[in-house]
């Protein structure tokens, strides 16, 4: 059987034989299954397509396994406190964690701690990045959503606490979940909440674009890949489905089903607290606290397959397969290095400085970005003074080919201007 394109990947708090279980996304039969501890909600990450990484339930140290080792956990991350939410960049460059009210942020490559972010002023219950990399968004209890920009982050001056791109205080009670659309800066952000809202934002901007209420608490929220509908799972075990693209869609509205596209599916018996969609945007996929993830078809609304759980689900989601996923015989080119729980860790360089590397392959020691600029301007220096500025005898020649070749140019542009003016003189 080939390899699948898009798999299910799933965790609850119940079960005892394994954490995490990856399923088909068509079949719906089990791949495979990560055994050790258990995920908490919204803390399940894939890093480079080689770890899958989980917050432990409860406990203040993350879970890593290699991808295609399922059986045997790689290492334990050991946190400053009970991890409440986690993700990586798409690029794999970085990894996001909320402890408590603050939001802590590695180097993947080094294991180093780049900056703690203490602007929450309760805990931290989501972290989404965008999909550049670029910016990431995180959610808390305190009402507030907050728009980070990745290279403000990551300052030099240890002393100047970095501030959030924007702050999106539009909701009155707790944040449950968020979602950052495609498009990178450009994105759009949804955030759901216990205020019965879900709000869409502008990334750029932080301006409220939509903000739709409803009768029940939203738990989960996401967005199809054309952004033509939002997915919202609410408290009664319901998925509302609205339209993005009603014609009479105003900034502030009530949910109401209607055959414009505002539709429910009905199945679940509990609050939903996860929601993916698939990359051609025609299946959802929805866990819930009934202890079963579903899969739904979009366009039907019909639930076409039910997967049963040990204990309430906290963590569902479609991902493209990695390509080493079932490659028993493949690993890591790089192991994680070991994470540093407190700024500066480590460092050999002086109180503040942080070396970002890009490549997140790269373990070795190297020269600084002001050291490789210092070194590539001398040699373009020397370059330049051999070949352009070199002994004057061959200076004098080079001119004066160059000479002789502007005169023969000037001869062929005349002749044929002579011609040109011969063939449109020439009486017919």
């Amino acid at each position: 059987m080939a390899a699948p394109v898009e798999v299910i990947v799933t965790s609850d708090s119940g079960s005892q034989l394994w954490n995490i279980t990856v399923f088909d996304l068509h079949s719906g039969s089990s791949l495979l299954s990560y055994r050790g501890g258990n995920s908490s909600t919204r803390t399940l990450t894939a890093l480079r397509g080689h770890f899958v990484l989980s917050a432990q339930l409860g406990k203040n140290f993350i879970n890593v396994w290699e991808i295609q080792r399922k059986d045997q956990l790689q290492q334990k991350i050991v946190c400053p406190g009970v991890v409440t939410c986690l993700t990586s960049s798409p690029d794999g460059v970085f990894l996001a964690a909320g402890v408590a009210e603050a939001v802590y942020l590695w180097e993947v490559s080094t294991g180093k701690l780049l900056s703690v972010l203490s602007r929450h002023y309760q805990d931290v219950t989501c972290l989404k990045f965008t999909d550049d990399s670029s910016h990431f968004v995180s959610g808390g209890k305190d009402n507030l959503a907050l728009v980070w920009s990745l290279c403000s982050v990551i300052q030099l001056d240890s002393n100047h606490a970095p501030e959030p791109r924007h702050v999106l205080s539009r909701h009155s009670l707790p944040i449950t979940d968020l979602h950052c659309g495609l498009m990178g800066t450009q994105a759009r952000v949804a955030t759901a909440s216990l205020d019965q809202t879900v709000k869409v934002w502008e990334l750029s901007s932080g301006e409220l674009l939509l903000s739709i209420l409803f009768d029940v608490e939203i738990m989960s929220v996401t967005f199809d890949p054309c952004e033509y509908f939002l997915f919202c799972g609410g408290s009664d075990g319901n998925i509302f489905q609205v339209s993005l693209c009603s014609q009479s869609l105003g900034r502030d509205k009530s949910f109401q089903s209607d055959n414009d596209g505002n539709q429910v599916f009905k199945g679940h018996r509990n609050l939903v607290t996860c929601l993916s969609v698939s990359m051609d945007g025609t299946l959802l996929v929805s866990g819930s606290h009934d202890e079963t993830v579903r899969l739904w078809d979009i366009q039907s609304k019909q639930s076409i397959r039910c997967l049963a759980h040990k204990g309430p689900v906290t963590n569902a989601f479609i991902m493209a397969a990695p390509a080493n996923m079932f490659l028993p015989d493949s690993r890591p080119t790089v192991p994680l290095p070991r994470f540093s729980r407190h700024l500066h860790d480590g460092d050999t360089g002086q109180s503040g400085d942080v070396c970002v590397r890009l490549a997140p392959y790269t373990q070795e020691e190297e020269e600084s970005y002001l050291q490789k600029a210092d070194r590539l301007n001398s040699l373009m220096n020397a370059v330049t003074d051999k070949s352009i500025f070199g002994d004057g005898e061959n200076t004098k020649v080079r001119i004066a080919e160059l000479e002789e070749e502007v005169q023969t140019l000037k001869k062929i542009n005349k002749d044929l201007f002579d011609f040109s003016s011969q063939l449109l003189t020439k009486p017919t």
